[in-house]
């Protein structure tokens, strides 16, 4: 990726059309290291676009993200000058310029040439319009070879780093892979969570569907709800305030697996943004006490203002590092979730750059904060009192054996099993992969702590 080169005037420019908007968000991602969502929802709340603009907007950047790894490819085989050394605005606007052209059969190749210059004159230095129109050109007269090599490199057809798709085939094999890189790269779903404390999930499914709204049930949790169809989330929720959560499947595990029961006191360990925490608070109908931590106060805004949102009383945020032990609140607690940093690698759906941020070196990071995270949250435990792991990796070192070498220092901590969440049947631990189970890579366990 080039290097930063600040360009004051996309700051001060209005998107005026899809195209405008996704370059907004690319620059956001790539240079401000914004995260795609958040910065893709910033953008269009500014603009007026219609809703094909931001439909089409968000095609626009979500598959660039995606796709940046070949994307990058396809520059350094097509442009003259090195990566890095090409002007931001430029760099973006090749980015979209060739997603249309190498993954968007409806754009006319025309469209994507003529528009990528027009996004040049209006945002880049004089004279980088022909530059881009000179590259979209030749991508266009190569464009059969260069469909042929990524079609030969699993990593550039499937749109991964290498590293991470010769990691899986060592894990998963070839065919299992392949899935699991298909996954990442289908839109994700838009999941939401009932809040049981205002309304019930039949009572939400009717008024999803009197508002115009496909949505299905969960298989995976009594109070997770699928829309395949619907005006969008700002709108949901200025219609429905109160009543959902955004949050996927996956993440609707850990708050059933640890069971809360009303009066009982709670501590979430890793509570930000709120979603598990709030879903703990419905869970015991609001009555008790639910601790929340974060190691930022903005974080800890965002565990209030979800909980205000959703009606909840029974949270209290609490500014604490999870890996900083805590004296009072040894044998406190009746239940603590620690739903863990990770890698994140089960999630690389929903969360499109991160799969270019990440890198194999990175992964050691994570263990032995997860270490010391698992081993304060065991220790605010009462006797027998529980505890669920969790993360959203697909990682063993993160997963199985961070619990395995926990229980062998703890013999005073065994694993009970618990309810699986679709079967009923008694599981000891509950690795979900995108490929086989076809909801985001997840892993959680129940320990007990012995009387």
């Amino acid at each position: 990726m080039p290097e930063r080169n600040a360009i004051p005037q996309m700051k001060l420019k209005k998107p005026l059309n899809g195209r405008e908007a996704a370059l907004h968000v690319l620059m956001q991602v790539w240079y401000d290291k914004a995260y795609t969502a958040i910065a893709l929802n910033r953008v269009l709340r500014q603009t007026d676009l219609e809703e094909q603009d931001r439909r089409f907007a968000t095609e626009l950047v979500n598959g660039s993200v995606k796709a940046k790894g070949t994307l990058d490819f396809l520059i350094k085989k097509l442009a003259a000058r090195p990566l890095q050394k090409l002007d931001p605005a430029v760099y973006c606007i090749l980015q979209l310029g060739l997603y249309q052209i190498f993954y968007m059969e409806r754009i006319p190749v025309s469209a994507a040439c003529n528009e990528s210059v027009n996004l040049a004159k209006k945002f880049s230095r004089k004279g980088t319009d022909k530059f881009i129109n000179g590259v979209l050109r030749n991508s266009l007269r190569q464009q059969g070879p260069l469909q042929d090599i990524i079609q030969d490199d699993m990593s550039l057809r499937l749109c991964h780093p290498h590293w991470l798709t010769k990691r899986w085939q060592q894990q998963f094999g070839e065919a299992e892979t392949e899935l699991l890189c298909q996954w990442d790269n289908e839109p994700a779903t838009l999941c939401l969570r009932v809040n049981a404390i205002e309304t019930t999930r039949d009572a939400f499914l009717q008024d999803l569907r009197e508002a115009g709204c496909d949505a299905e049930v969960s298989l995976w949790c009594p109070d997770g709800v699928i829309l395949t169809k619907s005006p969008g989330l700002p709108a949901l929720l200025k219609k429905f305030p109160h009543s959902f959560y955004v949050q996927d499947e996956s993440s609707m595990l850990p708050a059933p697996a640890l069971q809360p029961k009303p009066g009982e006191r709670i501590l979430d360990m890793c509570g930000a943004p709120g979603g598990k925490t709030t879903h703990l608070a419905a869970l015991m109908q609001d009555k008790g006490r639910i601790n929340a931590c974060d190691v930022y106060p903005h974080k800890l805004k965002l565990i209030e203002d979800n909980a205000s949102r959703l009606h909840i009383d029974s949270i209290e945020t609490a500014l604490q590092d999870g890996t900083e032990f805590r004296a009072d609140w040894a044998e406190n607690f009746d239940r603590v979730l620690v739903d863990a940093p990770c890698s994140g690698l089960g999630v690389l759906r929903r969360r499109a750059e991160a799969r270019w941020t990440k890198t194999e070196a990175g992964l050691k990071e994570f263990p032995p904060l997860q270490q010391k995270i698992l081993e304060n949250g065991a220790a605010y435990v009462k006797p027998g009192g529980v505890l669920v792991y969790s993360t959203c990796t697909i990682e063993e070192e993160e997963n199985q054996n961070q619990v395995v070498r926990f229980l062998a220092r703890h013999k005073e901590w065994e694993q009970p099993g618990f309810s699986h969440p679709r079967t009923g049947e008694t599981v000891k631990e509950l690795q979900l992969l995108p490929q086989r189970d076809h909801v985001d890579g997840f892993y959680l366990t129940l320990l007990r702590k012995k009387f």
